[in-house]
C-alpha cells in the first residue's frame, strides 16, 4: 500500500511556501489627510488658516497645492480645482502607514493595480496612490521620520478623527477597506429607523474611521449643479474630534470666526449620540467638530470598537 505522507508533506511545503510569497499588510494606523479642490484659493486660506486654525505650509506632493497642518502627521490638502471638476471638490483621501512600500507591495500581491513604486516627498515621506472599487483615489502616507509639530496655536482641535465620502455600494466598498485593507466595524446609523444612511469603520491599527456616505445623489437632469454640489460637499468631509463641540464652539465665536462662513446654528447632538458642530469651506466641503465621545444612547447601533481620543 502506498504511503500518503509524501504527498501531505508536498502539499504542507506548498502551503507554507505560498504563505511566505504573500506580504503581510502593514499597519493602517490612522488618518493622513483629505484632499480638496479650491476654486478661491485666498478664501479657502482665510478659512482653513483663520478660522480652522491650521499652519499653512508648503506642500512636498504637489508644488501647485497647499497643506493646512493640524498635527505632526494629519492636514488638508488643498489643490487648485483642475478644468472639467464639475460638483466634485474632493481629490483623494489619505491613510498614514507604518511602510509604504510594503503596503504597495502587499496591494499588489493581492492582484490590487498599483504604482510601479512609492513616490519620496521632499521631507522624507512616502506615499503612493491606488483608487477603491468605485473609482476613489486613496492614498497611503509613511509620514516623514523627522516631521515637526506644526505652528498652529489657534487651530480647532489637534486629530481627524474620520473623513467620509459618498458611496454607491456599500458590498462593492467593503471588498477593499473590510476584506483587502482590514477596517473594523464601528457604527452605523440612518435618518429614518431601519434606514442605513452611514457606515462607520476603523482603522485595522487605531481608531480613526471612515465613513461611508450612502444617502443617494438628487439627479442632475432635474437638480441645479449648485445645489448637487452643496450636497456632495456635505458627504465629502472630515471631522476634527473635540472634547467638548461647545467649548470649541464658543472659541469660534469669541474669535469672531464665523463670520462669512457657512455653519450650522448651534451645535446638537447626532444620531450617533455624539454632539457636533458643521461649517463649510468655500466650495462646500463640510468641517464637523465631534465629541470623542457620545453623551447619549446612539440610534441604530452600539458602537462597538474604543473612541479615538485626544
Amino acid at each position: 500500500m502506498r504511503s500518503r505522507f509524501p504527498m501531505a508533506l508536498s502539499l504542507f511545503a506548498f502551503t507554507v511556501m505560498a504563505a511566505a510569497q504573500t506580504p503581510e499588510r502593514p499597519k493602517i494606523t490612522g488618518i493622513s489627510h483629505l484632499a480638496v479642490y479650491t476654486s478661491n484659493p485666498a478664501a479657502t486660506d482665510h478659512y482653513y488658516r483663520e478660522v480652522a486654525g491650521a499652519a499653512k505650509l508648503a506642500d512636498p506632493e504637489n508644488p501647485k497645492g497647499v497643506r493646512y497642518a493640524i498635527s505632526t502627521t494629519q492636514f488638508i490638502e488643498v489643490l487648485p480645482l483642475p478644468e472639467g471638476a464639475g460638483i466634485d471638490r474632493l481629490d483623494h483621501t489619505a491613510w498614514n502607514t507604518d511602510n509604504a512600500e510594503a503596503m504597495r507591495k502587499y496591494l499588489a500581491a493581492k492582484g490590487w493595480t498599483t504604482p510601479a513604486s512609492v513616490t519620496k516627498g521632499s521631507d522624507g515621506s512616502r506615499w503612493f496612490e491606488v483608487k477603491d472599487p468605485e473609482g476613489n483615489r486613496v492614498q497611503f502616507v509613511q509620514p516623514a521620520p523627522s516631521a515637526k509639530t506644526p505652528d498652529d496655536p489657534n487651530v480647532i482641535g489637534h486629530h481627524v478623527i474620520h473623513v467620509g465620502f459618498l458611496v454607491h455600494s456599500r458590498a462593492a466598498e467593503d471588498k477593499f477597506y473590510r476584506a483587502l485593507l482590514g477596517f473594523r466595524p464601528y457604527w452605523f446609523g440612518g435618518m429614518q429607523e431601519g434606514q442605513i444612511d452611514w457606515v462607520s469603520q476603523q482603522v485595522p491599527d487605531g481608531h480613526d474611521w471612515l465613513e461611508y456616505m450612502l444617502s443617494p445623489m438628487p439627479p442632475a437632469a432635474t437638480t441645479p449643479a449648485e445645489q448637487r454640489q452643496r450636497q456632495l460637499g456635505v458627504m465629502d468631509h472630515l471631522s476634527i474630534g473635540e472634547a467638548s463641540v461647545n467649548d470649541a464652539y464658543k472659541v469660534l465665536q469669541a474669535g469672531d470666526r464665523l463670520t462669512d462662513v457657512r455653519h450650522d446654528q448651534a451645535p446638537k447632538i447626532g444620531k450617533d449620540g455624539k454632539w457636533q458642530f458643521n461649517l463649510y469651506d468655500p466650495d462646500g466641503i463640510r468641517l464637523e467638530l465631534m465629541n470623542f465621545r457620545a453623551t447619549e444612547k446612539p440610534c441604530c447601533s452600539p458602537f462597538t470598537a474604543d473612541d479615538p481620543a485626544e
